[in-house]
């Protein structure tokens, strides 16, 4: 990379794979490590993210890519659910003690762990759960675009759809290094740019919002 917006993105991601690396050595394998307070939280946002499977054929086993899979908290819930079965997990982390966790969390031959932050793999689905949240010192300009630019890399490596969530906007206050992104802005970006069947989900009691990409009506 080279230029200003480049390199803070560079810089900002740096600073994530340390801040989640720290996160681990000192929560273990726990929602703690990953940036959620609790693990209802965290199931939550992957009920939500969830609600992109509702459409699938429940006895076709898929795949899924998970971009920044932290310890494997999504292959655990997947598997969990089995609605559909899950036949094929590639998760993406940029830091490789997380990816170690992961190796030792979700021992299962289904499994693929990737070292990087853009997908190598087509899948079915893909899902990104807080891996956008934590921009660091990089402007939320240049943040921005990164995250449109992951999620439009993710949307030609997926056959059938993909979910990502974001810190939204309707906040009373925010921190300096978090971001926070419009819903509505995002919704029009995927509209535009992705595909005519797209879902935002923004009723939880979370200050986030969900979006649904489906590139067929389901």
């Amino acid at each position: 990379m080279s230029g200003g917006a480049d390199d803070s993105v560079a810089d900002a991601l740096a600073g994530v794979r340390a801040l989640y690396t720290d996160n681990l050595a000192e929560h273990g394998l726990a929602s703690q490590s990953v940036g959620w307070p609790d693990e209802a939280s965290q199931r939550l946002r992957f009920d939500k993210l969830a609600l992109l499977l509702e459409g699938a054929d429940p006895g076709q086993p898929i795949s899924v890519a998970d971009l920044g899979c932290g310890y494997g908290a999504m292959f655990r819930y997947l598997d969990a659910r089995n609605r559909p079965p899950l036949g094929r997990y590639v998760g993406y982390d940029i830091s490789e003690p997380m990816l170690d966790a992961a190796r030792r969390h979700c021992v299962d031959p289904r499994v693929m762990l990737v070292n990087g932050s853009k997908p190598v793999k087509v899948t079915d689905y893909a899902f990104v759960s807080g891996t956008f949240n934590v921009r660091m010192a990089a402007s939320e300009e240049a943040w921005g675009r990164h995250v449109r630019e992951t999620v439009f890399t993710l949307w030609n490596h997926v056959r059938v759809g993909l979910g990502f969530n974001l810190l939204t906007t309707y906040v009373d206050w925010r921190k300096d290094d978090l971001y926070y992104a419009d819903p509505g802005r995002f919704f029009d970006f995927c509209r535009r740019e992705l595909s005519r069947y797209v879902t935002l989900v923004h009723d939880y009691k979370l200050y986030e919002w969900t979006m649904l990409v489906h590139k067929e009506a389901q």
